[in-house]
């Protein structure tokens, strides 16, 4: 790709092989960035992409281990000079009932949700702040602002901590000029909201979060890709600190702020 808003700009994606993360690392790529993109455990998924996107590139590490993120930058830096944009996606939901906490569930959810985005991000700093235009985008939540959606406590705990570390970093980098925003996406339908559903459980599913919207609908990748690529680009750079809920105008918030 030689064309588009991001050209010539190096993008590190987390988890960007499924879901939310794959559609960014796609529009990222259609506008010309150089993407790499993070993954675990999803080769299949990253066989796929390699065949769609020549030229991006690929790095296995779990970002709650800190010394394989220390390992994926040690080769990222072999690879680039700079780092444009970090793009910290990888993420995973566990819906559990609030009285049958689990400490191995919760701890994993708390070590890749927020461990993760931390760990990345810290080793990110040497590469981040060569940029002349460095960008952090968080991927949060709207469980993290407060909706009503049963047994995502947890979870919700954990992506309130994103859109906090949002503002804090955009407060910690200012003398670096990294923009730091975030995304708090509403229900998206992805492997990971879908998983383990039947046809029918799928559709009731997505029945009930359209219910909860006034604009009676739900959400795809690309609408959250769009959101992504406006807050990597010059049209919103006079905005720091700030985190865009994209949700369909859920109706079942406690609050509607951050």
């Amino acid at each position: 790709m030689t064309e588009g808003k991001l050209k010539g700009r190096n993008v590190l994606i987390t988890g960007g092989s499924r879901g939310i993360g794959r559609a960014i690392a796609e529009r990222f790529y259609q506008e010309g960035a150089h993407v790499m993109v993070n993954y675990n455990s999803s080769t299949k998924a990253i066989g796929e992409m390699q065949s769609d996107m020549h030229g991006c590139e690929f790095i296995k590490a779990d970002v709650s281990n800190r010394d394989q993120v220390s390992s994926m930058f040690n080769q990222l830096e072999e690879k680039i000079d700079t780092l444009d944009i970090l793009v910290n996606n990888a993420g995973v939901m566990d819906v559990m009932p609030l009285e049958q906490y689990d400490d191995k569930r919760v701890r994993k959810v708390f070590d890749i949700n927020i461990f993760g985005s931390m760990y990345s991000t810290l080793a990110a700093m040497d590469l981040i702040k060569k940029s002349s235009d460095p960008v952090i985008i968080n991927i949060a939540s709207n469980a993290g602002v407060g909706t009503a959606a049963d047994n995502t406590t947890y979870y919700a705990m954990t992506k309130a901590a994103i859109a906090m570390l949002t503002k804090r970093l955009a407060f910690d980098l200012r003398e670096s000029h990294v923009r730091v925003n975030g995304i708090a996406p509403g229900w998206i339908k992805t492997d990971m909201t879908i998983a383990g559903k039947t046809a029918v459980e799928k559709t009731n599913l997505e029945g009930l979060f359209r219910s909860r919207t006034s604009l009676s609908m739900t959400g795809e990748v690309n609408d959250i890709a769009s959101a992504a690529l406006f807050l990597a680009t010059d049209d919103s750079k006079y905005m720091n600190g700030q985190i865009l809920v994209i949700d369909g105008g859920r109706m079942d918030n406690l609050t509607h702020s951050l």
